[in-house]
């Protein structure tokens, strides 16, 4: 047995160090974190629902983390773009993406290859608002009510445009639901996000679009038409607004949620206390009617949950992609 030396000994005494202080990292990172500005990637362009959602949620998160917030808009491939860019991104907590359900959901069915796996290279951290879509059409669109739209539809096939904010978004889905439960044809219009598509939709350029919410305020203004709400119940905002279903077309629901998503290796105690801050947030009376306001509610909830929600809807969601045959742009 070799002796005891104090060379020996301050090894040991290292070693044993080491293995101790291992332990205590998660600890200390969660601790010490956040010690430097937050980057929220949006995956969309600026004007849509998921970016406004991270313009009235940011502040608030900066000033519970004690840390400024910064957002970035990384927009394009249907989120892909920004998704892949955070779920490549050092799992430290300092790199967040704010994104619609449907990159995880529906963009797996979509594209036959994507740069990363959402599934396993994300991590849900807190679902923010369940966005409804708005049926709404331009005010020159000879159609009243949802039975008048199918109406003119049937009788104008194929010359009847839709928009949307790209391929495989929640509101194209919307629409190819509508098509596909009234055996109708329209044309589909996609643009690279709801800004750009309601500035066609007010000018003219195509005929309806399930709205996210952004082109609202100009239904109240009339310079849009209103129809009905795509999700299971009626919006506060129209209460007199009957949804799809109640229009005929049942079990009508296309809303998606739109929350904040990590690199998978983020620390669960990251993790914990942005989901904690966030239904704090949520919580709050002004930020829920500005969430209303754009069209949705507030969905403050576990990681487990949002992940939960995020695999209803690939199913659901997948089984229209596949029998609609939809493909990428």
């Amino acid at each position: 047995m070799k002796p005891n030396t104090p060379s020996r000994m301050l090894r040991r005494s290292l070693l044993a160090l080491a293995v101790a202080t291992t332990g205590l990292l998660p600890m200390a990172h969660a601790q010490s974190w956040p010690s430097k500005p937050i980057k929220v990637i949006v995956n969309f362009p600026p004007g849509g629902a998921a970016d406004q959602l991270a313009r009235i949620v940011g502040q608030p998160l900066s000033e519970a983390l004690g840390q400024p917030v910064v957002i970035e808009n990384r927009g394009g491939a249907g989120g892909n773009i920004g998704g892949d860019a955070v779920a490549k991104s050092p799992a430290d907590g300092y790199t967040l993406l704010l994104s619609s359900g449907g990159m995880v959901s529906i963009n797996p069915h979509l594209y036959a290859r994507m740069p990363f796996d959402p599934a396993k290279d994300l991590r849900p951290v807190a679902s923010i608002a369940r966005i409804a879509v708005y049926l709404v059409t331009r005010p020159e669109l000879p159609a009243k009510n949802v039975n008048e739209l199918v109406a003119y539809l049937k009788a104008n096939p194929g010359k009847v445009t839709f928009g949307s904010p790209g391929t495989g978004s929640s509101p194209h889905l919307a629409a190819e639901l509508l098509k596909s439960m009234t055996g109708t044809y329209a044309v589909h219009v996609p643009y690279r996000g709801g800004g750009p598509a309601l500035q066609d939709l007010l000018g003219g350029q195509f005929d309806f679009w399930f709205d996210p919410g952004v082109g609202l305020p100009h239904v109240r203004t009339g310079k849009l038409k209103l129809l009905a709400v795509g999700s299971p119940k009626r919006s506060p905002l129209f209460p007199d607004v009957p949804t799809m279903s109640e229009a005929g077309l049942k079990g009508f629901d296309a809303d998606s949620y739109f929350g904040l998503y990590a690199p998978a290796a983020t620390p669960n105690e990251v993790v914990t206390r942005v989901n904690a801050e966030m239904n704090k947030i949520l919580a709050n009376a002004s930020i829920r009617e500005r969430i209303v306001a754009l069209g949705g509610e507030a969905a403050p909830g576990t990681p487990a949950d949002f992940g939960a929600r995020a695999a209803t809807d690939s199913k659901r969601f997948g089984e229209l992609i596949r029998s609609r045959g939809i493909k990428p742009d």
